[in-house]
């Protein structure tokens, strides 16, 4: 590289006021997660991690109920980070009108089916491609099978990333799980993940009904914004896939209960799916257990809290389950 351009990459990033302790930082940031750069790269890096960390030291002064951190996420602007691990196709969620009916409780003051048995796989990785949704669906699949029939088997995202286009999903693109479970109903069935493995690339459909090891015969849609359904749902039945929307907090989550006033708490703004696998309440304030597909370095071993009963980022707007 010749010395005029490294010299314009330095002062620009002078000009975002580095200091010495920035750079250590982002170094040791870079050893942790195994980050390799070109000289220009590192540069640019450099100085979003910087804005990133120093978003993150501000919001933890603050009195706040959630703490945010490093991830392997902090040197990706939030625009990044929506292009890869978000939908970029927007979901018209389907259970405006569900037809799930509630049992009115009472309930538990808490559940956690981590802790009922060997019901919830372990936290998976979506990569670089907008398959959350994928991971959603095979979450509550898994868990309810496992409930239903004792064995608990990891099952196939990828089939659901090549397959289910037929019912309004889109691949890398995004999706919801109420559609991937009726591709699964109608396709009569889902291939296990160590014989359909995952790619984090959309591919040609290579789905085999003699190897479907996990069925649908329902799909049980909650009525759009009725947390309380979740609330049954998830007490009295199984987990719950649910979509919300991420805005760049959230990227950064770290522990504690999560809530924004930055998110809206419409059908419209929803981007990313998951699965509740329990709840709780903390000094009071009640909150949702969630199981997330950012691998189990991100939030808490994986999971992450969000308030429960004010539909926190939309998070009642489309949830699902399937009944086998």
């Amino acid at each position: 590289m010749n010395a005029l351009l490294l010299f314009a990459l330095v002062s620009a990033a002078s000009a975002f006021y580095l200091s010495e302790q920035d750079e250590f930082h982002f170094k040791s940031w870079m050893a942790q997660q195994n980050k390799v750069y070109s000289l220009k790269e590192y540069y640019e890096r450099l100085q979003i991690f910087t804005e990133n960390k120093r978003r993150i030291d501000k919001h933890n002064e603050g009195n706040h109920s959630f703490t945010m951190g490093l991830n392997q996420f902090s040197d990706m602007t939030f625009s990044e980070f929506r292009k890869s691990f978000l939908w970029s196709e927007p979901q018209n969620c389907s259970a405006t009108r569900g037809n799930y009916l509630s049992s009115n409780g009472p309930y538990p003051d808490s559940i956690d089916w981590r802790n009922k048995g060997n019901y919830v796989t372990d936290v998976k990785n979506q990569g670089g491609c907008g398959s959350c949704w994928t991971f959603s669906t095979t979450g509550c699949l898994e868990s309810v099978t496992a409930i239903t029939h004792g064995k608990l088997v990891p099952l196939s995202e990828q089939q659901l990333v090549d397959c289910a286009q037929d019912f309004n999903n889109h691949g890398c693109n995004g999706g919801l799980p109420s559609q991937a479970f009726e591709y699964i109903m109608y396709s009569k069935g889902l291939m296990a993940e160590t014989d359909y493995p995952y790619t984090a690339i959309e591919g040609v459909c290579k789905y085999d009904p003699k190897a479907a090891i996990a069925y649908v015969r329902e799909v049980m849609n909650i009525t759009a914004y009725d947390e309380m359904g979740m609330v049954d749902a998830v007490a009295t039945r199984n987990p719950v896939s649910f979509a919300f929307e991420v805005t760049p907090d959230f990227m950064h989550y770290h522990q504690g209960v999560y809530t924004s006033t930055k998110c809206d708490n419409t059908t419209d703004k929803v981007n990313h799916a998951v699965l509740a696998v329990g709840y709780g309440k903390d000094n009071g304030s009640p909150y949702w257990i969630v199981k997330n597909s950012w691998s189990s370095d991100w939030g808490i071993n994986g999971y992450f809290l969000i308030e429960r009963g004010k539909n926190m980022c939309g998070l009642a707007a489309c949830s699902s389950f399937p009944v086998l």
